[in-house]
């Protein structure tokens, strides 16, 4: 038998191939059309979404007030005097009289050296001008005899020669006597050391019982700091002369030599700078490897609180008070331009405003450039504002001068 073709068998099953084949798009198309129809009946039941409303901020004007600037400058205090106490004569340290690190008054005894040597001393000057004095009588009443015998012709005439001699000699003698006397008084004197002025005592250095003093190597016994007033050193730059000098220019020397230009300091963990004085001393000439000058002011310490060595921050003014704008610190923002402050215009339109800031006021914070008196500054809700959007302005309470 003759195999069967395959081919007519194919072909009756050709027709339900394609309408199979057709089947998932007309599936699709009529999952679009109900999709469609589904969207558009929800927006024909639906009203389109309202804007936003802008965001609240509060704003306020600048406030015009009356500052100073001032130049700061780095500093470290130092006492109004400081003094080594030594030993001026030579013998066993026998008392000491103060505690290390106590504030002793002026005049105030603090050591004694061994004083028995230099009494002693004392009374030999004192014998000394006792006998020179007796000699002095004696040649007088010599002098006055053969002053007579002379005349009448009893006693050569080198007698009386002799006897003035004498009585000049006792005369030199009595003046030296008297210079001994003074230097063993001294020598006395020295055997007790006082403080010079009222101050703060250091450490002692030299125990009693030790030898101190000699004319080849004097002892140090101890240190004494005067630190009421107190001084404060520090350093001016070249650029803040030149502009102090221009600022002043016009005034005559003298008269800027009879102001009296005020000068206030701050510790490191004091805020801003509580202690004021004045300015006393500038170098006379500026250090040519650093180009800066040095200067010091004086400042009361009564307690004496601040001790000699401390860093501290030092303000002097620079100029006149003058008025200046200042706003609330939170008002400055501060990006990689720099520092600036939102404003709201007219319209209600955010803008950003760059601007110089100087010294703070207590909470305000001065600036230089860039507001006017009459500009809208966003101190609250700076977050929410936006260059270039609108807000709600609410303006803030007035605040004081």
């Amino acid at each position: 038998m003759m195999p069967t073709r395959d081919a007519p068998n194919r072909r009756p099953h050709a027709p339900q191939t394609r309408a199979r084949a057709q089947l998932p798009t007309l599936v699709v198309r009529a999952v679009l059309a109900a999709t469609i129809a589904t969207l558009a009946a929800a927006g024909c039941g639906s009203s389109a979404p309202a804007p936003d409303a802008p965001p609240k901020v509060t704003v306020a004007t600048p406030v015009t007030q009356q500052v100073t600037d001032y130049r700061e400058f780095t500093g470290n205090t130092a006492a109004t005097d400081s003094v080594t106490l030594v030993a001026r004569v030579e013998g066993y340290l026998e008392q000491l009289h103060f505690t290390d690190g106590a504030a002793v008054k002026q005049g105030d005894l603090l050591f004694t050296i061994q004083q028995t040597q230099y009494q002693a001393q004392l009374q030999q000057a004192q014998a000394q001008l006792a006998a020179q004095q007796a000699a002095l009588v004696h040649a007088k009443t010599e002098l006055a005899r053969y002053t007579q015998l002379v005349k009448e012709d009893s006693a050569p005439a080198t007698e009386v020669d002799r006897w003035q001699y004498e009585l000049d000699s006792a005369q030199a003698g009595i003046l030296g006597a008297q210079a001994q006397i003074e230097l063993a008084k001294l020598n006395l004197g020295y055997t007790k050391i006082t403080a010079p002025f009222d101050g703060r005592m250091g450490r002692h250095l030299v125990d009693p019982g030790n030898v101190v003093g000699g004319a080849a190597q004097p002892t140090s016994l101890a240190t004494i700091d005067r630190l009421d007033p107190l001084y404060v050193y520090f350093t001016i730059s070249e650029r803040d002369l030149l502009s102090i000098r221009a600022e002043h220019k016009g005034g005559g020397r003298e008269e800027m030599e009879k102001k009296e230009i005020p000068a206030f300091y701050g510790l490191l963990d004091e805020q801003d700078f509580p202690h004021r004085g004045r300015l006393d001393f500038a170098a006379l000439t500026i250090t040519s490897t650093t180009g800066t000058l040095q200067a010091r002011a004086v400042f009361p310490n009564p307690e004496p609180a601040i001790l000699p060595g401390l860093f501290v921050r030092v303000r002097i003014p620079s100029a006149a008070p003058h008025a200046a704008l200042t706003v609330p610190g939170e008002a400055i923002a501060f990006d990689q331009q720099g520092e600036y402050v939102l404003v709201v215009g007219a319209d209600g339109v955010v803008a950003r405003r760059p601007v110089t800031t100087g010294m703070q006021l207590g909470e305000r914070i001065v600036v230089k450039d860039g507001l006017a008196a009459s500009d809208r500054v966003i101190v609250a809700g700076l977050q929410r504002a936006i260059p270039g959007r609108k807000v709600d302005a609410q303006t803030a309470p007035a605040a004081g001068g």
